[in-house]
């Protein structure tokens, strides 16, 4: 039987929003208006406007037909204006809900997912990503029901033509007016998601020369062998076409992810490391701190530390490391997946911005990619992950006690973090040291001590 609601005692929101199988999880036509109604009615005149409205924004899923106007239907009852932007970044949804003066903004999108899952990710009239407060009110009054509108309060609903232009010229702005990308030569995997259309526009008006792959999409081709997920092939073409450098965006395109000119793969922290030891040498660093996740591999904070850098730690998702920024009034964060945050810019992680960012610095310095991208030697790094496992394991007294144990095995050697997926059924465990034999041995005790538990606990 398909699941069309959620029950009272169960959270909906996760940790970037909701998300999950659509038609088989919690991600249903119906949910979509509930929510709408329910988020309508809190978020009715945030924005001080006359006139409410919302901005609605999606990605490239087959099931982006089906909630979109679900989401709609929704807002309309409950008097809002809706305003719909076709397949558009999520950072650009969180940008244009900010300056367009909305309520409110929604991303349809389960981000680096595979196509069947599809998600919801909602933003407050200035831009930023909910807190848990506000997803619980919400969550609240779509248990209670809303109060719809008069039928003369009823919303509009209307198609934003010039989307993909206001944003463009967004991205465009971190670079200085005197600048652009000409004599470059860039290859760009859109990941079959919702940059195909202004990710090639941005890097051609910028003069860029481009290879663009991952362009096509058929609403079941996100994120499938491409993208920032699966980098592989962008790094083959990268080194075929003897370009400058690769850049793969995710299928929402807020995280970016780059390959060198021969073909090697460059993750998130390595391009944090060149942003923040750029933005030090221009006084762009308050109190010298950046703020990364507790999945950022040691090499990058033994690197930011010869610099005086600190490195704060918090946990994964964007949301918290902009939460963290924010706090300690930092101007530059972000994780190994390529989410990176650049305050001064964007309130969420933005892919193309991001990838301008650091074309415009490649080209200054003269130098290739693999010599300028390249700041620091990572410590070696594994990552496990176990499905279909009970997350509750992890507060078993026997799982603790051997998690203790191995992390006295390494010492100061290396880390161990042990984590639940916010968005995906499973358990992720990272061993990190200097060691690889060491990382072998302590990845497959933790993980035979917790497939152990969780089969005893099923008995």
């Amino acid at each position: 039987m398909i699941q069309t609601s959620f029950k009272s005692n169960q959270r909906l929101f996760g940790t970037d929003g909701i998300r999950g199988t659509v038609n088989k999880d919690k991600v249903t036509a119906l949910m979509a208006v509930n929510l709408a109604m329910a988020a309508g009615e809190y978020f009715y005149g945030k924005a001080g406007t006359k006139k409410s409205r919302v901005l609605i924004g999606k990605d490239t899923r087959l099931s982006g037909y089906m909630l979109e106007p679900a989401l709609v239907a929704g807002f309309t009852s409950v008097g809002l204006d809706s305003i719909t932007t076709g397949p558009l970044p999520t950072p650009a949804i969180a940008h244009l809900t900010r300056v367009l003066r909305c309520d409110l903004g929604v991303m349809i999108s389960a981000s680096h997912n595979p196509y069947q899952d599809n998600g919801l990710k909602l933003f407050g009239a200035d831009g930023f990503k909910l807190n848990d407060e506000v997803e619980n009110e919400i969550q609240s009054r779509m248990i209670s029901g809303p109060i719809l509108a008069k039928s003369e309060n009823l919303g509009r609903a209307r198609r934003m033509e010039d989307a993909i232009g206001r944003y463009s010229e967004f991205i465009k702005q971190i670079l200085p007016k005197h600048e652009d990308l000409t004599s470059m030569k860039i290859v760009l995997d859109c990941s079959n998601g919702a940059s195909y259309k202004v990710g090639p526009e941005v890097l051609f008006e910028l003069g860029a020369e481009s290879v663009i792959i991952g362009a096509k999409p058929n609403g079941k081709n996100i994120n499938l062998d491409c993208g920032a997920m699966f980098p592989e092939n962008l790094a083959k073409i990268t080194k075929l076409e003897g370009a400058d450098l690769g850049i793969a965006l995710d299928g929402d395109a807020d995280r970016v992810i780059f390959s060198d000119e021969n073909g090697e793969i460059i993750n998130g922290d390595q391009i944090i490391a060149v942003l923040a030891r750029e933005m030090q040498k221009n006084n762009e660093l308050i109190d010298n701190q950046v703020v990364g996740t507790f999945m950022s591999n040691l090499g990058l904070e033994n690197y930011l530390h010869k610099l005086n850098i600190h490195l704060h730690r918090t946990n994964v998702g964007d949301r918290y490391i902009l939460d963290k920024m924010i706090k300690s009034n930092s101007k530059l964060g972000g994780e190994p997946s390529g989410h990176i945050l650049l305050a001064d810019f964007a309130k969420t992680g933005d892919g193309l911005l991001t990838a301008i960012k650091i074309l415009s610095l490649l080209k200054k310095s003269g130098l290739k990619a693999s010599e300028f991208l390249r700041p620091f030697k990572p410590v070696p790094q594994s990552l496990k992950n176990l499905k279909n496992i009970d997350k509750n394991v992890l507060l078993n007294k026997n799982i603790i006690n051997v998690v203790e144990n191995q992390k006295k095995e390494l010492g100061k050697k290396g880390r161990i973090l042990l984590r639940p997926s916010g968005t995906e059924d499973l358990i992720r465990i990272m061993v990190e040291c200097t060691d690889l034999k060491l990382i072998n041995t302590t990845t497959e005790i933790i993980s035979k001590a917790i497939i152990k538990e969780n089969d005893n606990k099923k008995c």
